[in-house]
């Protein structure tokens, strides 16, 4: 597989831009973005996709944890 072009990485990542404003506006309803979820499936190479919905889980966990509002589960508080 080849590099992705300038061109197609712009590409790949105003569409990821645009899927996660989505889900920021609609409070991570998935289903209400899922045309532009496929946008950015088709937009970007497959691993790329992997990375960045895992990056976007830590920040988000990581935005959760600094406000303090991260709340372990039971069997993690109970270690």
């Amino acid at each position: 597989m080849a590099a992705p072009t300038m061109k197609e990485r712009q590409v790949c990542w105003a569409a990821r831009d645009r899927y996660w404003r989505c889900l920021d506006e609609h409070a991570e309803a998935a289903a209400r973005c899922r045309e532009l979820r496929s946008s950015f499936e088709d937009s970007c190479p497959p691993q790329w996709i992997k990375y960045f919905d895992k990056r976007r889980d830590y920040l988000k966990f990581k935005e959760k944890f600094e406000a303090g509002e991260f709340q372990p589960s039971q069997s993690t508080a109970n270690s």
